[in-house]
């Protein structure tokens, strides 16, 4: 049995452990609130492990290093905030058309531009989704505790190298910044990207993939491979091309990589869901308080049951319709923003019940008397 050890975490600090446990050897980053402490602390801890730390001159250069560490074989990882986030979109694109292994922290506050620097907010969910331009599809996940911090980025980093994609690791600045005890064990699985069997040779196709494999195997610079990477559309051979039919099947290739994945791809908690009459589906901080709700409910005879997406992206569309049974009567979608993620609740339940947005945009965590007290004047108790 794995040993565990019980330590006070920081939510930054926690992501940063669980991405040099998965193997992450390269930081690139600038500082930004909320964020900040995970560049520091992968300053830290990044050198006594035989990684590099590198602060850049700014956010799209941070990502632009990330990006050329991954294709040189090492995990990489980045980390900001909504302006920041917003100047890394371009090479988000990048990294998910010439298929580069990327993680990106990304640590939501108020918004927009400057806002609310120091306070939560969810107001960028479906930025993570759609923030960079054309067809593309996105993995991120969302912790709602420090451990989930730690967890999810081991899991953030086995994604991205699955699937040859960049992943976001997304949540809000409570997680972020509290501090919870944390037991670490360390028997969590750890996946690397698939590297080419084949010798070096002029004939080499970086963008093969083998038999009915979606994601083709991923050679290093500096390994004896010569192969070319471009944010252009391109075939097999990774040069450009403005061939239709090549254009077509790229682009459903690596979007139906992930996308035709997404049951695989996606988890999530549920709570007192066998005989739910009343559903609440939050995600970040929102989730823990939505619990807490719950079970107030539940004692004052209100049979509530909590979905928590532990992956926004893709949306977890099977397992939410498995969970509203024909009992379901509301469903209550709890967000610090204008009803963002409620969108796609209510697009994928398609009418079958009734959608509530709760929404809080003040830059304040909800207050569980306000939750309670907006659920039951839609239950009507």
């Amino acid at each position: 049995m794995a040993e565990k050890k019980a330590v006070l975490m920081q939510g930054n600090e926690a992501c940063v452990q669980g991405a040099i446990r998965a193997g992450m050897r390269f930081y690139g980053g600038y500082p930004i609130t909320p964020s900040s402490e995970v560049a520091e602390q992968s300053s830290i801890l990044l050198p006594q492990v035989g990684g590099k730390f590198i602060q850049m001159e700014d956010e799209i250069a941070s990502i632009a290093s990330v990006i050329g560490a991954s294709l040189a074989g090492k995990k990489a990882m980045t980390a900001s905030s909504g302006p920041g986030i917003s100047l890394k979109q371009e090479l988000v694109g990048y990294a998910a058309m010439a298929e580069v292994p990327i993680v990106i922290v990304y640590i939501m506050r108020m918004g927009p531009s400057t806002g609310l620097p120091t306070s939560p907010a969810a107001g960028d969910v479906m930025q993570a989704k759609w923030g960079s331009h054309g067809d593309h599809s996105i993995i991120a996940v969302c912790p709602t505790s420090v451990k989930e911090m730690y967890e999810l980025t081991i899991k953030a980093f086995n994604l991205a190298e699955q699937y040859r994609t960049p992943v976001y690791l997304i949540t809000d600045e409570v997680i972020a910044h509290m501090r919870e005890g944390v037991e670490i064990s360390d028997d969590y699985e750890i996946i690397d990207r698939v590297h080419p069997t084949e010798a070096p040779s002029a004939d080499y196709l970086p963008y093969k993939c083998v038999g009915d494999a979606e994601v083709p195997p991923m050679a290093a610079y500096g390994e004896g491979y010569h192969f070319h990477v471009t944010g252009l559309s391109h075939g097999e051979s990774g040069f450009p091309t403005n061939s239709p039919a090549v254009n077509d099947a790229l682009v459903r290739r690596f979007v139906g990589k992930v996308e035709n994945h997404a049951d695989e791809i996606c988890f999530n908690d549920t709570y007192f869901t066998e005989d739910a009459e009343q559903l609440f589906v939050a995600y970040g901080s929102c989730a823990r308080t939505s619990l807490y709700v719950v079970k107030q409910l539940r004692a004052a005879g209100v049979k509530a049951g909590l979905f928590v997406p532990k992956v926004l992206w893709p949306f977890p569309a099977n397992a939410l319709k498995a969970v509203v049974t024909d009992k379901v009567k509301n469903v209550f979608v709890p967000e610090m923003n204008l009803g963002q993620y409620a969108l796609e609740v209510e697009r994928v339940l398609g009418g079958k019940c009734p959608v509530s947005k709760i929404s809080k945009v003040s830059g304040e965590l909800f207050k569980t008397e306000e939750l309670y007290e907006q659920a039951m004047e839609v239950i009507g108790k």
